[in-house]
């Protein structure tokens, strides 16, 4: 997401029923061009409410498959949300015009308790959406090169209060100040390189061309970061917080000088393989999403064009990742519990800053906590988002719950009557209460 959306919902506050739209919003770090009939700030809410609406769906428990929406499964606990509401909801995302279809997922104790889907996976086919296909998870990604980042710092390769220079001289203009530490959990002060409209188009024109062309380019991780450290820095390193994708371009740039190896290989080799998460791939520069999944559309004009297909180099180490609701828990599981990292790395994963956008940020996970007194949080994960598609992942401190979401964006639709009937929900995904 683009300063000008960050700053348009952060001043609209943070009411009860709306601090998970908000918090998250300001932390989803899309690089998904919009159609100037849906502006970033209006369409951003829809991504988030969409991913909070599913994700509250999942939380309602098991129940008879709908329209369009395959999958059921064991009752779980629910807070205040009447599971007949949970399908009818997912659908409610998709007939607003928010989005083309939306999936989710609910795991206690490595089971999957409930999932979900509405809507279709093609336009024009009628074909449903399959809840178990794989999808863009933008900045969800974060997290899995911060888990890399620490595994190395685990095996004292880095250093997180170690400059940035140490490893990558003279990359950044104050990398003799900027830490390790500082890249992952945004305090670096970098400016954000898709505030950029040749990286993120604000105009008719812009999204023309990135549809025409500048979608299937390769951008060089390096000449980006190189382009951002050109740009006046928001704040002096470690004097604010600011998301900036800049920031895990570099720490990609660092994982490949400190191993040898790109970080999509170092994320491979340390995470997806030795979990098996055989859905989940972290791409280069290949535009495909292989296996199953439903198509993503970007609104022209001239009408909906499909954009599944794109290079996600642009969004490299920060967001170039693809997965599914089954991996993404999986792999939130195996992080919490401590499967991926020792109990020290764990801990500085973890130490959170606060961002002024009502959650905290630790090393590439966010933390929610409970909502005006409901007692269930906190919750930790991640938002992200790439060109029409967003995604959620949060769950429990330890690993034992899990609550995933993805949807494709597509359209401006009014989701505020969503967010209120259902957001306070998502923070309390299966975690007891009276429904």
């Amino acid at each position: 997401m683009n300063d000008r959306s960050r700053n348009a919902m952060s001043r609209r506050g943070a009411t009860r029923a709306g601090v998970l739209m908000l918090a998250t919003a300001g932390l989803v770090g899309t690089l998904a061009p919009q159609a100037p009939a849906v502006s970033a700030a209006s369409a951003t809410p829809a991504a988030v409410a969409s991913a909070a609406v599913a994700s509250n769906a999942a939380a309602s428990g098991a129940g008879t498959p709908g329209a369009g929406t395959p999958g059921a499964g064991a009752s779980v606990r629910t807070v205040g949300v009447d599971p007949a509401e949970r399908l009818r909801v997912l659908r409610t995302v998709v007939d607003s015009g928010a989005a083309t279809w939306d999936m989710a997922r609910i795991v206690e104790g490595g089971r999957t308790v409930w999932k979900g889907a509405a809507g279709t996976a093609a336009r024009g086919t009628g074909r449903q959406v399959d809840p178990d296909g794989r999808f863009r998870i933008g900045s969800i990604t974060k997290t899995f090169t911060a888990t890399v980042v620490l595994q190395l710092v685990g095996e004292r390769r880095i250093a997180l209060d170690e400059p940035v220079d140490t490893y990558l001289p003279g990359v950044l203009p104050d990398g003799a100040r900027i830490t390790v530490r500082q890249l992952l959990n945004h305090t670096s002060g970098l400016y954000d390189y898709t505030d950029d409209p040749r990286y993120v188009p604000v105009d008719d024109a812009g999204l023309s061309r990135w549809v025409r062309s500048d979608r299937w380019r390769t951008y060089s991780a390096g000449s980006m970061v190189a382009e951002a450290a050109g740009r006046a820095p928001h704040f002096p390193p470690g004097q604010g917080w600011r998301y900036s994708n800049t920031n895990y371009l570099v720490a990609g740039m660092l994982v490949q000088r400190v191993t040898g190896r790109t970080w999509n290989q170092e994320v491979e080799r340390r995470i997806v393989r030795p979990l098996g998460l055989r859905d989940t791939s972290m791409p280069a520069a290949s535009p495909l999403i292989r296996g199953p999944h439903a198509r993503n559309y970007t609104r022209l004009p001239s009408g909906p064009v499909d954009t599944t297909r794109l290079n996600p180099s642009v969004a490299g180490a920060g967001g170039a990742g693809v997965s599914s609701t089954a991996d993404l828990a999986r792999f939130h599981s195996a992080l919490f519990r401590g499967t991926l990292l020792r109990p020290a790395e764990l801990t500085e994963m973890k130490r959170t800053v606060p961002t002024g956008l009502g959650v905290r940020y630790g090393l590439g996970v966010q933390r929610l906590d409970s909502l005006d007194g409901l007692g269930c949080g906190p919750l930790w994960g991640h938002a992200g988002g790439i060109h029409g598609s967003a995604a959620h992942l949060f769950g429990d401190a330890d690993g034992h719950r899990q609550g995933v979401t993805a949807v494709s964006l597509y359209g401006r639709a009014d989701t505020n009557a969503i967010v209120t009937r259902l957001n306070e929900a998502v923070a309390c995904t299966g975690q007891g209460g009276g429904s």
